[in-house]
């Protein structure tokens, strides 16, 4: 079993539904990117401090954040929908990277990874950009949308993983926990 650092609800659907064992343990730090910090170290120091910050020896801890990023500038969660809007206009019509960092830590060793993907929006009217930000889906989601759920009429294509746009490459953290232990370890056995 492993411990997820995060109280992402997507993120442990992602996980439940990969059959891989897991306890949530959510960390609590301080989200503010740092002066000049580049999006891949601002993420990358995230996702180690989440892991960190919940570890107990013994245990494997995966620790995980996602941004979008466009234009250099880094879109983190909404504060209100004010802000979501704004987001959504930045994207409009645009292409944007969705990264997500990956920490697996176990017995003080971690193992990082960003994955990368492409989003491309199409052209959004004012009306659906105030629509879906009053719809309450953007509050909990870095650069104000979901994929899975109401946005996704938005995104007309993706370059890369789309699990890693809803919040976790699945397929790279189970390669990467392979290489920390057995799959018996962290996986629920098949019928």
């Amino acid at each position: 079993m492993i411990v997820l650092a995060s109280a992402s609800p997507r993120r442990q659907e992602l996980l439940h539904n990969a059959g891989i064992l897991f306890e949530t343990r959510p960390a609590s730090i301080d989200e503010t990117p740092l002066p000049g910090e580049p999006a891949q170290k601002y993420i990358l120091r995230l996702a180690e401090s989440k892991a960190r910050i919940v570890a107990k020896p013994g245990e494997t801890v995966l620790g995980a954040d996602t941004i979008v990023v466009i234009d250099q500038k880094i879109l983190g969660k909404p504060t209100d929908q004010k802000e979501a809007v704004t987001m959504l206009r930045l994207l409009s019509g645009q292409v944007h990277e969705v990264m997500t960092a990956v920490c697996i830590l176990c017995e003080k060793k971690s193992q990082t990874f960003i994955e990368t993907t492409s989003v491309h929006f199409r052209e959004l009217s004012e009306q659906e950009m105030q629509t879906y930000a009053s719809s309450g889906e953007s509050f909990d989601k870095a650069g104000a949308y979901g994929i899975q759920t109401g946005a996704s009429k938005f995104v007309e294509r993706i370059e890369g993983c789309y699990f890693n746009v809803v919040g976790l490459p699945i397929a790279r953290v189970y390669k990467l926990l392979q290489s920390v232990g057995p799959p018996a370890d962290f996986t629920r056995k098949q019928r």
